[in-house]
């Protein structure tokens, strides 16, 4: 088996770094592009057989270390029974603003409410035959209620905010019934057989720190905690916060996951060594020619050669219209990188 990325979770020596890419089966490729075709999102996420489908895609192409499920973190709501569109982003008919709505919430078990996100695990797992561990995720609560609340994405999500100063104890109670939920889909997706979870926090940074210590972290530590004690390793992602990276580091996820604002050097400098890193070139680099990619991949390498456990990825989802060929620059750069060579030539990042 190839187990390099969970070796790296648990900051164990690998022969090299590990590599794979956020949404890496997706809108980038013309395969996917002919299923969707086919069939409209929702439907290709609630198919298990479809959904195991684009999860492959890109394993046969490039020599990924980890495959990730195909699937959205607003999927799981179809356990509150909320409407919900997309189009292409989510589209909540009736955003969630009150306290009697919050009241109104009730979720059903995981296992009964999206039962094909298990089958389509199960399918995986005989797919994959131990060639690469398979990720599941879930979104961290707040991110989840910033859609809710708003209704759609949107820059800033205003609405939450205004919510969280106007009706503090509203937004909480929202929140609690989320992580309650998210740990249940967690638990089911860990059961089926993913072998480490990734929690996407997309939006906390729109919150200050003491903010996001008392409306985003609770959530996230007891997701953390409930990964844990299934005994298979955490990825916290948080993303645009630069200013929160040390507060999300007190979850004690295995792995800090790092947007591209910020240098891994200058993170790894701030967190505990026993939390892992992944990440993180800027998405943009790959509309580069393959020596930019090389250059900005192989300086991101160098920068933490001398810190156990990394996993390189990009430091937010690839984007749409990327070209094929930058991948293969990128996943080339990383298979090349040689540690030696960090004695030298001097880190530029």
């Amino acid at each position: 088996m190839n187990d390099r990325f969970l070796r790296a979770c648990r900051r164990e020596p690998v022969d090299r770094t590990p590599l794979w890419i956020m949404r890496q089966a997706g809108r980038y490729l013309p395969e996917y592009r002919e299923v969707r075709r086919r069939h409209d999102f929702l439907t290709v996420c609630r198919t298990p057989e479809l959904a195991a489908e684009v999860t492959l895609q890109p394993l046969r192409r490039f020599k990924m270390d980890a495959a990730i499920l195909f699937s959205d973190i607003m999927v799981p709501l179809d356990a509150f029974g909320i409407p919900m569109t997309f189009e292409p982003g989510p589209k909540i008919a009736d955003p969630i603003r009150t306290r009697a709505q919050v009241d109104r919430l009730e979720a059903r078990p995981a296992a009964e409410a999206v039962p094909f996100v298990a089958d389509a695990i199960r399918l995986l797992r005989r797919e994959l035959d131990g060639r690469t561990p398979l990720i599941g995720f879930c979104g961290a609560p707040f991110t989840i209620a910033a859609y809710l609340v708003q209704g759609e994405g949107k820059e800033g999500f205003s609405a939450i905010k205004r919510l969280m100063y106007r009706e503090p104890a509203t937004l909480e109670a929202l929140l609690e019934k989320l992580y309650v939920a998210m740990a249940d889909y967690l638990r089911l997706q860990i059961d089926a057989g993913v072998q480490a979870v990734q929690i996407f926090d997309s939006w906390a940074g729109i919150l200050d720190e003491a903010g996001y210590r008392r409306f985003a972290l609770p959530g996230v530590k007891h997701l953390v905690d409930t990964v844990r004690e299934r005994g298979v390793p955490s990825i916290y992602f948080l993303n645009g916060a630069p200013h929160l990276i040390q507060a999300g580091a007190g979850v004690e996820p295995d792995v800090l996951g790092v947007c591209w604002r910020e240098s891994l050097q200058q993170v790894g400098a701030r967190i505990p060594q026993q939390i892992a890193l992944q990440g993180n070139l800027d998405p943009h680099v790959l509309f580069a020619g393959p020596e930019v990619i090389r250059d900005r991949a192989t300086a991101i390498l160098r920068s933490v050669a001398d810190r156990p456990g990394h996993i390189m990825n990009l430091g937010h989802g690839i984007l749409p219209d990327t070209p094929i060929a930058s991948v293969e620059a990128l996943i080339d750069a990383v298979h090349a990188f040689d540690p030696a060579a960090v004695a030298e030539a001097p880190c530029t990042t």
